[in-house]
C-alpha cells in the first residue's frame, strides 16, 4: 500500500524515446525548461508526474500519441533535464511556465494531458490560461486533500529520502549525476505536497474545456473523487481502469513483463479526436 502512495510523489525511469534529437531548452519565466517535440498534428502537451521525467511517465505511450499529434513533452522545474531555480515549486507556477513555453513556440491552443502532479498543473492551466487550452486529460489526481486516501497524507507527513525507491534515484542520476540536485528535487516535491492547497470548487466548476478524468480503482485519489470531479466540471467524462497509480498508461514503476499495450491510450485518443 505504501509503495502505491509513493508513486504520486515519485514516478520514473527509462524507455526508447530518442530525446537527444527531440530535446531543446527554452527560457521561461527565469527557468531553463527542457522540452521535446514529437510527431505532427494538433498540439498535445504532456506533463509528467511528481519526481518523474518525460520517459518515465509517458515513454510507453508517447510514440503512439505522436502518430496523430504534435506532442510537446515537458520536464518541469527540478525534474529531469530541467534544473531547479530559487523560487517556490507550485502547480500554479508550473502552469504559467507551460503557458509561456507555448507562447514562445507560437502555439495558440493545445490539448493538455497531465498525470498525477502533472494533472494538477493541467487543472491550473485550464483555470489560469483557458484561451490556450482546447481539451484536458487529467489522470490520477485530486483537486482537494479529501480526494486522496488518508494514508497517502500520512505517508507524505513522514516521508524520508531513504524511502525514495533506488530506481527513481538512478533515473534522475542518469540524466543529472549531481546527487545534491537529486535530493533537492525530492525535497521540493515532498514540500509541495506537504503544503498542498485545495483548488477552489468554483474554479473547478468554472473550467470550460472538455475534460477526460482518469482514475484507477486502486489509485491514490479515490474513485469517488473522480466522480465528484465529473459532477463539478461543465464538460467532463470519467474513465475508471483496474489497477494502481499509472498502470493504465505504463508509468515505469507499473510496467509488467510482456505488456506493451495500455488501455488508456484508445480512450484518450477517442476523447481527443472527438469520437
Amino acid at each position: 500500500m505504501k509503495k502505491l502512495f509513493i508513486l504520486l510523489i515519485m514516478t520514473t525511469l527509462t524507455t526508447a524515446i530518442d530525446a537527444q534529437t527531440a530535446g531543446k531548452y527554452a527560457n521561461v519565466n527565469g527557468l531553463k525548461m527542457y522540452y521535446e517535440i514529437h510527431g505532427t498534428g494538433f498540439p498535445l502537451v504532456l506533463i509528467h508526474g511528481g519526481g518523474s521525467t518525460i520517459e518515465s511517465t509517458f515513454g510507453r505511450i508517447l510514440p503512439t500519441l505522436a502518430k496523430t499529434h504534435k506532442v510537446i513533452a515537458v520536464e518541469m522545474q527540478a525534474h529531469g533535464h530541467t534544473a531547479d531555480i530559487d523560487r517556490p515549486l507550485s502547480f500554479v507556477q508550473d502552469a504559467d511556465d507551460v503557458a509561456e513555453l507555448l507562447k514562445q513556440l507560437k502555439i495558440g491552443k493545445a490539448d493538455i494531458f497531465g498525470f498525477s502532479n502533472g494533472a494538477s498543473t493541467t487543472l491550473e492551466m485550464a483555470i489560469r490560461h483557458p484561451e490556450m487550452v482546447n481539451k484536458i486529460v487529467v489522470a490520477s489526481t485530486m483537486y482537494k486533500k479529501s480526494g486522496a486516501f488518508p494514508a497517502f497524507w500520512d505517508m507524505i507527513a513522514n516521508a524520508s529520502f531513504d524511502g525514495m525507491p533506488q530506481g527513481l534515484k538512478d533515473a534522475f542520476l542518469k540524466i543529472n549525476p549531481d546527487k545534491k540536485a537529486l535530493y533537492r528535487s525530492y525535497e521540493r516535491d515532498v514540500t509541495r505536497m506537504q503544503n498542498f492547497t485545495d483548488i477552489k470548487e468554483e474554479d473547478i466548476k468554472g473550467i470550460k474545456a472538455s475534460a477526460l478524468i482518469i482514475v484507477a480503482n486502486q489509485d491514490v485519489p479515490t474513485v469517488e473523487h473522480g466522480v465528484e470531479m465529473l459532477r463539478n466540471m461543465q464538460h467532463a467524462s470519467l474513465a475508471v481502469f483496474p489497477g494502481g497509480h499509472g498502470d493504465y498508461l505504463g508509468e515505469i514503476t507499473t510496467v509488467k513483463p510482456g505488456v506493451t499495450e495500455y488501455p488508456a491510450v484508445q480512450v484518450i485518443e477517442e476523447f481527443l479526436q472527438g469520437k
